[in-house]
């Protein structure tokens, strides 16, 4: 008898798309994500190219079909810990980790207004800070609140659970395990900027001014640490001078030796919003090529019109000076000149490394150079997204529509 039942590691577009797909056609799916909310990476992007339009409705109607769907069990704050058995019957062994904060929460938001304490947004990377009892985005699914033990104080405070009227707060709530059985496992636990810690000649990420690409996202959405605000982490000002240095740690032999496929777009994407808010900007990109293939060509020659400085030559070297002006260092390679300039600000586009070069699939599937799934390796256990290869938004539902249709088969084979 085939077991009808899928596990979904991952709730970004790839898993929350693998889940809805698998339930509409009859499957019971468990949907695991390791945050406290689904959306992952797509969350936190201010806009789609080419159409610059906002995720958050796309990702709605996704929440809309997987509240609807009784066949769909979501559990975040969780993680694989094991996968055993064969095609068609895994047994599956997952940590639930404590949100603290039970299903009662209404999301009212007292706890948060009396907690004393504060901690870094890791939403908006580090840029802002939320309070220990907090509310993971502004459009999260599910919309509860959690603690982040790390910073609170316990039982010694306990504000949170006075004020709470639905008595959503447990101080002692504690890890669970869960044990499933499933007939396919869905790998989908998506991507990594690149750490800029590793681009030693980029500054190790101590160059304070030199941002990711993601980073950038987060500055010009209104929910970001500077509600939409763009301008320079040292100081808060105006970018009058910004450059963006495409591959970083990308298409490199001493790093990730894969191209992200979406950098060149997305960097696109971040000169219209620099030009949006200050048209009068100078903006320059270092480049090895721009891929901006088929349809995507439309786009790429209408952010041309801006007049940018296209300098083709990849950074040596990115350093800082006393005022914390960004200095790069590069070979102009249509003119053969050693440029050293100076600008306001600088915009790294960190490639996508998947999730899987840090945290590995408990099983034995198999992995490129760059720690990327290889799907098939081991039957029943498939990948998704840009765990198995980068690619945007449109790719990564493909890919999660292949994936399920591959799991259904394993289901009844098993």
């Amino acid at each position: 008898m085939a077991n009808k039942s899928i596990l979904v590691v991952g709730g970004g577009i790839s898993g929350i798309t693998a889940a809805v797909e698998a339930a509409e056609v009859g499957y019971e799916v468990f949907l695991v994500e390791r945050n406290a909310y689904l959306g992952g990476k797509v969350s936190q992007i201010n806009e789609y190219f080419p159409k610059l339009c906002p995720p958050n409705c796309g990702l709605e109607i996704n929440f809309q079909r997987i509240k609807k769907n009784p066949k769909i069990r979501v559990i975040t704050m969780a993680e694989v810990e094991s996968i055993s058995g064969q095609e068609g019957n895994f047994d599956v062994t997952v940590k639930m980790n404590p949100r603290y904060v039970t299903d009662n929460c209404t999301g009212c938001g007292k706890c948060s207004e009396v907690c004393p304490v504060e901690r870094a947004n890791a939403f908006n990377l580090g840029m802002d800070k939320t309070k220990a009892v907090y509310l993971p985005q502004p459009f999260a699914y599910p919309m509860k609140y959690v603690i982040d033990n790390t910073a609170c104080t316990g039982a010694s405070c306990g504000k949170c659970v006075e004020v709470c009227d639905v008595k959503a707060i447990d101080l002692n709530m504690g890890a669970k395990t869960m044990n499933l059985n499933v007939g396919a496992v869905i790998w989908a636990t998506g991507w990594n900027s690149y750490p800029v810690e590793k681009l030693a000649n980029y500054g190790s990420g101590t160059v304070t001014n030199a941002i990711s690409n993601i980073m950038m996202e987060r500055l010009a959405a209104v929910t970001g640490p500077t509600n939409g605000k763009i301008v320079r982490p040292s100081d808060g000002q105006e970018p009058k001078n910004i450059a963006f240095v495409q591959c970083a740690g990308s298409r490199d032999e001493n790093h990730q030796k894969a191209c992200s496929s979406v950098c060149c777009m997305a960097t696109l994407k971040h000169i219209d919003y620099v030009k949006r808010q200050y048209p009068d900007a100078k903006v320059t990109i270092y480049y090895m090529d721009i891929r901006a293939m088929g349809k995507h060509e439309d786009f790429y020659n209408k952010i041309k019109e801006y007049d940018i400085n296209m300098i083709k030559g990849k950074p040596s070297e990115i350093l800082e000076d006393e005022t914390k002006d960004v200095i790069v260092i590069a070979e102009n390679q249509n003119t053969q000149e050693i440029t050293q300039l100076k600008y306001d600000m600088v915009v790294l586009a960190t490639g996508m490394a998947p999730a899987t070069a840090v945290s590995q699939v408990p099983a034995a599937v198999a992995y490129d150079v760059d720690g990327f799934v290889q799907s098939g390796s081991v039957p029943g256990v498939y990948a998704a997204g840009c765990v198995a290869k980068p690619g945007d938004v449109a790719s990564s539902v493909q890919s999660a529509t292949a994936a399920v249709l591959k799991a259904i088969q394993s289901t009844v084979r098993g």
